[in-house]
């Protein structure tokens, strides 16, 4: 086991200056025990911590990294941005050419708003809705995290989950009462709640593949027949792209499922690992913002220079769709080695993967919706993080996150990955 005595005295320090000891909840490792480790730098797939040890990493900044850390592209771009100056809160031509690249991958995003993360992009989205229908009630589904805003931290995924409170304690009753929350997968309670509330509801927002509980995926027919009953009733479809957009490919889980949202949040990949959000969708809905609209949306730091740039060549690196083949393939080889690993150890483990993002489920069962995934055995997959963990491997420090592979990953490492995970598992 490596010894990390710079990491805990830092750790000691951050608990006396951050709640928790994290600026973000998941961070903290309370979900698998333990401390977490301090990061000194990344490079490629590797993380290197505060005492020197090298980790191979699974995480990826949470799926921003799709390049690897510290792309070159990237960080050239950051740079010759920086020297131009680091934010202005004016107009400039970055913010046109991140717009371009994204409209022109992306069907559908006749216009789009740039903000700083996922969970502006998503609160812009239902407010978008609720002004645009003039309608108050908004669906999502158990175990989506949408990030923090107030209407969709109610039985989140994410870090909530993970902590046991899928809900916040500072949300009024009365706001929560407007969210109404669904099984996902569960076609017989879509159309109850359009047949009981159809005219009350504004918009339903749901992730491209839901991936804050883990990971599981819509059953065929899912998510064609959601769309269609938001037409029907005139409530809008918002497809939350933040975390599979330009991740499962250039035009993200929609393209995958032969979509065509109202609106679409964006986020992670289209700042290049820096914060950004975007939300987008047809011209006549997002001229309802201000200034031509009534709908209220601003940010003294929406369209940063420097993530206009680090996007941009994020965006012009995956083009050529050569990445995508390499993590899918890469994908496919993990998926298949973890899953004989599991079994030739014993251990019931669910891997359950899209392109390159992924989940092991420590269960025997399916895993359709938020009901299967809080079903499966959390103490297991922390006995078997912390085994990869000690092994320099870096899986997610929660049983209910996505893993995400990069372009900096090999075969070789996908190789080392499965034979780590084979004696870790054997000693479950």
């Amino acid at each position: 086991m490596p010894v990390r005595t710079r990491s805990a005295a830092l750790f000691d320090e951050a608990l006396q200056r951050f709640p928790g000891g994290v600026n973000s909840p998941v961070r903290a490792f309370r979900a698998v025990g333990g401390q977490p480790f301090f990061v000194k730098s990344a490079q490629g797939a590797h993380l290197t911590d505060a005492d020197g040890t090298a980790l191979l990493d699974y995480v990826c900044t949470w799926g921003p990294a799709i390049l690897g850390h510290a792309h070159p592209r990237i960080t050239e771009a950051i740079r010759e941005a920086a020297d131009g100056g680091t934010s202005f809160g004016a107009p400039h031509v970055r913010e046109l050419e991140l717009a371009r690249r994204v409209q022109s991958f992306v069907p559908g995003i006749g216009k789009l708003r740039f903000c700083s993360s996922g969970t502006e992009a998503c609160m812009t989205a239902i407010r978008l809705a609720r002004g645009v229908t003039g309608r108050d009630v908004i669906v999502k589904f158990d175990g989506c995290y949408h990030g923090h805003a107030d209407s969709l931290l109610v039985r989140a995924g994410s870090g909530a989950l993970t902590h046991g409170q899928p809900d916040s304690a500072g949300i009024p009753a009365a706001l929560a009462s407007l969210t109404c929350v669904l099984p996902f997968n569960d076609l017989a309670a879509l159309e109850a709640v359009f047949a009981a509330r159809g005219r009350e509801i504004a918009g339903v927002i749901v992730e491209g593949v839901p991936a804050n509980a883990g990971l599981y995926l819509p059953r065929p027919g899912y998510y064609e027949r959601l769309q269609s009953l938001c037409r029907e009733h005139g409530a809008l479809f918002i497809c939350d792209e933040v975390m599979t957009g330009f991740r499962l490919g250039l035009d993200g889980a929609q393209g995958r499922f032969g979509l065509q949202p109202d609106l679409t949040c964006f986020g992670k990949i289209i700042g290049g690992g820096l914060p950004v959000g975007a939300v987008g969708g047809r011209a006549e809905l997002m001229d309802h913002l201000s200034p031509l609209g009534p709908v209220y949306q601003a940010g003294t730091l929406s369209g940063n220079p420097l993530a206009m740039a680090a996007g941009a060549a994020a965006l012009d690196a995956l083009a050529s769709g050569e990445i995508y083949r390499h993590i899918e393939t890469l994908g496919a080889h993990l998926e298949a080695g973890m899953t004989e690993a599991a079994r030739a150890a014993g251990v019931p483990v669910r891997w359950q993967r899209i392109g390159s993002m992924f989940c092991g489920y420590f269960t025997d069962q399916p895993v359709h919706h938020l009901g299967d995934a809080l079903r499966c055995d959390r103490q297991r997959f922390a006995r078997f993080f912390h085994g990869m963990l000690d092994a320099g491997i870096y899986f997610a420090p929660s049983q209910f996150e996505a893993g995400f592979l990069s372009a900096a990953h090999t075969p070789e490492d996908i190789e080392h990955t499965i034979r780590t995970a084979a004696g870790v598992l054997r000693t479950l």
